[in-house]
């Protein structure tokens, strides 16, 4: 057999087992096709040699290019901007009907003579449908597409939504606001959609911004409910707070569906439909080459997230989630009880709560509410200076740490103003936690599992906040130090759990199957040569 002249030259060595080495310190170069044509062909090693390393035998004959390769040609540019409005869209009405829940409380309280139970159940039944329908809708968004799940979701809570305003009695509201939360479920998948169209290095920036959305949404809330409620009533307020998913339902027929999905699917012709899109967009070309993909092993399937190499990953990550929305959702619940309540700490056990002494919210009170909701905004904006910077799992401890201090001085019983401040400063920095996790989930799991992990993640995140109105609405009226210190004591584990995340994604791409992750894993921290070989 006639051997090419890269082949004679490294036979020419002084020994095999010398030639051998040196093809494995070969892993990290770069093959490119040249003019020349002695350096062109290099299957011939794979064919001479017992072992060699796998990248080398899988020098392309012709050009490739993966999504990955795509997105970081075309940059961030009108594609995502696009991007970032519409999924904002999402997010925006996601935060509407969750602000609106601790406005609702205290009219239903009133006109309605509920139990502190019965308004503390009327929150967690929300709760309670977006912890089932998180992930449902996380898995078909892995098998059919996330495209297709977000504006399902979308489209349903829309229905029921509207239809809530209209309920007759307490028992109608409470089934409505349930199949509200079902489909609210599917709102990170919004997150998801955006994430896997994003260049590497605009991530960590990029879907804080698009939380900005989810600010404007409460900031929104706040301010239709200080309009509506006293002149309108709270159905008006129902109704009206539906209009941004009404809005992301009529635009998002122009969301495309993700070509990391498509392509893992199988769908490489429309996968790369998508990318000329965007390429089109940003008037970039389209990378030369052929399309090439990892295979698609079992997406959507919740034993994947248990396996050896994220099992730690996912229960670490569930508990933070939970800590997360516990936390966060507490401090809105906290938000209205303490304000409208004066010195909550100068009531007595003995103290009963029931509907005789109920208290609309007042002018004041919606006016605190509004500047807490304003503190989304420097929350935001310390995800993006230290989510870059330190890391996301410093970022993400620092964030809880700095929670529970931000708290402690509610334990003295200190006035109005200087309450307004702590919690302002609190959900400030819940706020950035939240969205630190947001973008750590998705970076983390790979393609072929990404929406079913976000669903999951978010499904335990609204058992934390299932669980929260028992502790803001029930427990506070008995005992603020109990409320207090709860909140601390899961935030301070939050820290702990922060800081035992076994994978950092700072710097790291996206992974596009468990394989590529476990690659990228082995060679983190170690030297660049290969550790996968081919044989003949």
């Amino acid at each position: 057999m006639r051997q090419s002249s890269a082949v004679r030259k490294l036979i020419s060595c002084r020994n095999i087992s010398r030639t051998v080495l040196q093809l494995r310190h070969l892993a990290t170069l770069e093959f490119k096709r040249g003019n020349d044509p002695q350096f062109t062909d290099y299957s011939e090693i794979c064919n001479t040699f017992t072992k060699v390393p796998l990248t080398f035998c899988l020098v392309p004959f012709t050009e490739t290019f993966t999504v990955h390769d795509a997105l970081e040609s075309f940059g961030f540019g009108k594609f995502q901007w696009k991007m970032s409005f519409l999924t904002g869209l999402s997010w925006l009405g996601d935060a509407m009907e969750m602000m609106i829940l601790s406005i609702l409380g205290p009219q239903l309280l009133c006109e309605w003579r509920l139990s502190s139970y019965q308004v503390a159940l009327l929150t967690s039944v929300v709760f309670a449908g977006m912890g089932i329908g998180a992930p449902v809708v996380g898995s078909l968004s892995d098998i059919y597409g996330r495209k297709a799940a977000l504006m399902i979701s979308s489209c349903w809570s829309l229905f029921y939504g509207l239809l809530s305003a209209f309920a007759p009695v307490y028992g109608w509201l409470l089934v409505l606001r349930g199949l509200v939360g079902f489909g609210l479920g599917g709102a990170p998948q919004s997150v998801t959609l955006h994430s896997e169209f994003l260049p590497e290095k605009s991530g960590g920036i990029c879907i804080p911004l698009v939380a900005v959305f989810w600010a404007l949404g409460s900031v929104f809330a706040a301010l239709l409910a200080w309009v509506a409620v006293p002149a309108l009533g709270w159905r008006w307020l129902l109704a009206l707070s539906t209009a941004p998913m009404a809005v992301f339902v009529c635009f998002g027929f122009w969301l495309p569906e993700s070509a990391r999905f498509n392509l893992l699917a199988g769908k490489t012709e429309k996968a790369m439909a998508t990318l000329a899109h965007i390429a089109k967009e940003n008037g970039k070309p389209v990378p030369r080459g052929k399309l090439i993909a990892h295979k698609r092993k079992g997406g959507g399937r919740i034993k994947a997230l248990f396996s050896p190499q994220y099992r730690r990953t996912t229960l670490l990550l569930w508990f933070i989630w939970f800590a997360n929305a516990f936390a966060y959702y507490g401090i809105i619940l906290l938000t209205t009880e303490l304000l409208q309540a004066g010195h909550l700490c100068e009531r007595t056990d003995n103290e009963q709560s029931c509907s005789l002494d109920c208290k609309y919210l007042t002018s004041a009170d919606y006016k605190n509410l509004l500047w807490t909701s304003l503190a989304e905004f420097p929350g935001i904006l310390v995800t993006i200076l230290a989510i870059d910077r330190i890391g996301r799992k410093k970022s993400l401890a620092l964030c809880f740490f700095m929670f529970c201090l931000s708290i402690l001085p509610v334990y003295v019983c200190i006035g109005r103003t200087a309450v307004t401040i702590c919690l302002f400063t609190a959900r400030a920095f819940i706020t950035a936690g939240f969205q630190v996790a947001i973008v750590y989930t998705p970076e983390v799991f790979p393609t072929e599992n990404r929406a079913l992990a976000m669903g999951t993640c978010s499904a335990m995140s609204k058992v934390g906040a299932l669980i929260t109105p028992f502790v803001a609405q029930v427990l506070l009226r008995t005992s603020v130090f109990g409320t207090l210190s709860l909140y601390c004591g899961f935030s301070l584990l939050g820290v702990i759990a922060s800081l035992l995340l076994p994978i950092e994604t700072l710097g790291r791409g996206m992974q596009e199957s468990r394989e590529a992750g476990e690659e990228t894993t082995n060679t983190t921290g170690t030297s660049n040569a290969a550790t996968q070989e081919c044989t003949p």
